[in-house]
């Protein structure tokens, strides 16, 4: 049986979309500053799969897939003072935040949106679609992760 888990990570598509991750490649997962995201971060796995969640857009949703390739790293933003995610209480012999490097998988065809999670899932199922979650990382239940793939279809 694989330990395989399935993430549903959030990124504003002006800031950081799926567009900017498909040019690159990869990417350091850097600037969390919530310690229940960084927990969920913390126990992210290689090959652990996370779909790509544009949010703060009109309409927010899933729009693609990401794997995750190297865990437990230290965000180097947090130690630059010139850094939007700097945080002077972080020192390089106690760091405070890690990030996750992601390799891009692809995209859907179709962004499946919150409005239609919210139809299709309960909070339970996919905790991105309870009122008032702000959280950028969040886990999403094997069985919901099956579902969600067959949904959205092949990768672009």
């Amino acid at each position: 049986m694989s330990n395989l888990q399935y993430w549903l990570m959030k990124s504003e598509p002006d800031a950081y979309g799926i567009d900017h991750l498909r040019q690159e490649g990869t990417t350091l997962w850097d600037g969390i500053r919530n310690y229940q995201a960084r927990n969920f971060m913390r126990t992210m796995q290689p090959g652990d799969q996370a779909f790509f969640y544009h949010s703060n857009c009109k309409p927010p949703g899933i729009v693609g897939l990401m794997e995750v390739t190297e865990t437990q790293l230290v965000d180097p933003t947090q130690f630059d003072p010139k850094a939007k995610y700097y945080d002077p209480k972080s020192s390089p012999d106690k760091p405070r935040w890690d990030c996750a490097k992601l390799r891009y998988l692809g995209q859907f065809q179709a962004m499946l949106s919150l409005d239609q999670l919210r139809d299709l899932y309960d909070a339970e199922q996919l905790p991105v679609i309870k009122r008032g979650n702000r959280l950028s990382i969040l886990p999403v239940p094997a069985e919901t992760a099956v579902d969600l793939l067959e949904r959205l279809g092949p990768l672009n």
